[in-house]
């Protein structure tokens, strides 16, 4: 069982399942899939490729209809490696974490290229709200190059935060560990916030924890 899309009723009833149980290679799916956001129109947006494999963005409809799919393994323009996390903004645009590359990628909802922005740091994790802020988790980022992890020399692990609108970065929320080289993943990897602005992080290391940043 696993790497599935699975949508629950609120009381727990299984409505629909999107991929196949234990998983699936190209062209069917998913391996890895990372994270899942719902557009207003209901279609579903998938990223997929936690390990490196065959990063893709997936497009479906409200029934589980495969209607697009993007993205190969490469850091180039539209390429992907390790898209974590996913966000919408006002205008519909797609935001990618793209966090091997140390990027939040930016794309139409058919998967054309818009942007790159590197200003975020290393994102783990990715929240707009209704006013196009931009809420970004840096959970690796390294000025040593550790074995496996976090690679981005020069940029501290921590949470920016910025306008998804112009991708001027407004705020920082330091990590309050050691930034050495000594420590592979710390600060949120998951992260979102509410209508005040209080700010919410979900930790892996060194134990699982939820962070609560207010003003």
């Amino acid at each position: 069982k696993g790497h599935q899309i699975i949508k629950f009723s609120p009381d727990g009833k299984v409505l629909m399942t999107i991929g196949k149980p234990g998983g699936a290679a190209e062209p069917d799916y998913f391996f890895q899939p990372n994270d899942v956001i719902v557009a207003p129109n209901g279609d579903v947006f998938v990223s997929q490729g936690h390990g490196g494999g065959n990063p893709r963005i997936f497009r479906f409809d409200s029934t589980g209809k495969l209607l697009k799919s993007w993205g190969k393994l490469g850091a180039g323009p539209g390429d992907l490696s390790q898209p974590h996390s996913l966000a919408l903004d006002s205008q519909g645009r797609l935001f990618v974490a793209d966090r091997t590359n140390n990027r939040v990628e930016i794309f139409s909802q058919n998967g054309d290229f818009i942007a790159e922005w590197k200003q975020f740091g290393r994102p783990s994790g990715v929240y707009i709200d209704k006013n196009d802020v931009l809420y970004v988790g840096d959970s690796e980022s390294q000025s040593q190059k550790p074995e496996a992890y976090g690679y981005n020399p020069g940029v501290s692990r921590g949470i920016r935060i910025g306008s998804a609108k112009t991708g001027v970065v407004t705020a920082y929320i330091p990590d309050p560990l050691p930034q050495d080289g000594k420590i592979v993943s710390t600060s949120p990897e998951g992260i979102t916030a509410d209508r005040n602005g209080v700010v919410y992080g979900v930790e892996v290391y060194p134990v699982g924890k939820l962070k609560r940043h207010a003003k």
